[in-house]
């Protein structure tokens, strides 16, 4: 009898090549970079239940729960908005530890369904000084300062293909960082599509691991 053995690989494995990529300039004008081993829980509120959930979500994490189209930043997790009722809970994967839905249950325990996203989605994280101009060929989402500050959050598309997309703090240049969260099936579409994006600025491609922000 054959055994077969399951690793457990990116959507991206293929597609993320660290280094520089799309035009030679002095300095990238946009930062690319994969995310890894993260966990993801999508939280949605059961009829009636919205402000129970609220109050849990606080009591958990740390944070008020994320009012519409707002990342919030809690204790080691972002909290994304991602609907009416749903919120996305973002954390660090922690080798030799319980997945989040263990240490989750008792507190949303017959006030709000859980469902672990942690292997179906791809997180992409985007910053440099062009990246906002990148932006504009993929997204009708206006990313200004004034409107998409930092813990602005948006759902959306790119490429037709429907994202999370939220605002985190600003890099150590200046430049503002955008995250995205897509199905891990579309993964490799969309980072092809940001690639071609974002190549005339020069690229800075990396991967990492997951940071709770």
């Amino acid at each position: 009898m054959v055994d077969f053995v399951w690793n457990v690989r990116s959507p991206l494995q293929q597609a993320v090549v660290p280094g520089r990529a799309g035009a030679i300039v002095a300095f990238s004008g946009v930062k690319l970079a994969e995310i890894r081993d993260f966990d993801l829980v999508q939280i949605f509120a059961r009829r009636g239940q919205r402000e129970a959930t609220a109050k849990a979500v606080k009591k958990h994490y740390g944070v008020e729960a994320p009012a519409p189209r707002q990342a919030v930043f809690g204790k080691g997790a972002t909290l994304i908005w991602s609907g009416p009722d749903q919120v996305m809970a973002l954390s660090a994967r922690k080798p030799g530890t319980f997945r989040p839905l263990d240490a989750m249950r008792e507190s949303f325990e017959s006030i709000a369904s859980l469902s672990d996203q942690s292997d179906g989605r791809c997180l992409i994280r985007m910053s440099g000084p062009q990246v906002r101009s990148m932006m504009a060929k993929l997204t009708s989402v206006d990313l200004h300062d004034s409107v998409f500050p930092v813990g602005a959050a948006a759902t959306t598309s790119i490429d037709h293909a429907a994202v999370n997309l939220w605002r985190s703090e600003n890099s150590e240049d200046g430049s503002p960082v955008f995250n995205v969260l897509v199905f891990s099936s579309f993964a490799d579409s969309i980072w092809h599509t940001i690639v071609d994006a974002a190549a005339e600025y020069g690229i800075e491609i990396e991967t990492r691991p997951a940071a709770s922000s």
